[in-house]
């Protein structure tokens, strides 16, 4: 542990020295990192102080930090307490769950009715991505969410639906958090590939039932992978 009471590594090759990218910018990705890691626990504060002594920035940069953290759900700024980590708690879960079936159920709808064969051609290509990270290096959760958001770019181009898109988009810190979480459990993402290839090519086969379907289970899947690893 450092000084802090943080994970030592909390900021990796950041922590005292300048490379590349802004500083700012560097401090910002290695908590994401950590958070959604789960380097960092749930309710963990990140004290302006002690982060300033890892880093070695300002205070106004620690500031401007945690607020883009905020902004992007993973943090939580309390009164009287400061910044925590912020983790959807089991009711919160299950509602964003619930909520995120029904809105990509109906961009799975809409894909079927409105996608021309450059945008089938672009989400077997996502899907393909994904698959390749989830069996070269499932355990790089970061590589795995970004292999997920462009798959799920490419179904929302697909759907052309800008409401969809805006609401989903609403949901992504706060869903981001929790597909960590699932994708953590050993296992997960090849089940999670197998899932996606299956709405891939009902959506190819013009299925619309069947998308939702897949759609419905692939989210109960990772709601239960979420659970079990969330209960240890």
């Amino acid at each position: 542990m450092s000084p802090a009471g943080l994970p030592a590594d909390v900021l990796g090759p950041v922590g005292g020295r300048r490379i590349a990218a802004p500083l700012r910018e560097q401090i910002t990705d290695a908590l994401r990192r950590a958070i959604l890691e789960f380097r960092l626990a749930p309710e963990q504060r990140l004290v302006e102080r002690e982060l300033m002594e890892v880093s070695g920035v300002s205070r106004a940069t620690i500031r401007e930090v945690l607020r883009s953290l905020e902004g992007e759900g993973l943090v939580r700024i309390v009164p009287q307490r400061g910044a925590v980590v912020d983790v959807p708690g089991p009711a919160e879960a299950a509602e964003l769950y619930e909520v995120r079936a029904t809105l990509e159920g109906l961009a799975a709808r809409r894909f079927v009715a409105h996608a021309s064969p450059a945008d089938h051609a672009a989400l077997a290509t996502a899907h393909q991505a994904f698959a390749d990270v989830a069996r070269d290096r499932p355990d790089e959760i970061l590589d795995l969410l970004r292999a997920k958001d462009d798959f799920y770019a490419a179904l929302l181009d697909g759907a052309g639906s800008s409401a969809i898109r805006t609401l989903l988009g609403q949901l992504q810190a706060r869903v981001r958090l929790l597909r960590a979480r699932s994708l953590s459990r050993p296992g997960r993402p090849a089940e999670s590939a197998a899932e996606l290839g299956a709405l891939v090519a009902a959506l190819a086969a013009g299925d619309t039932a069947a998308a939702v379907a897949v759609c419905e289970r692939h989210i109960d899947n990772a709601a239960a992978s979420g659970s079990a690893v969330g209960t240890g």
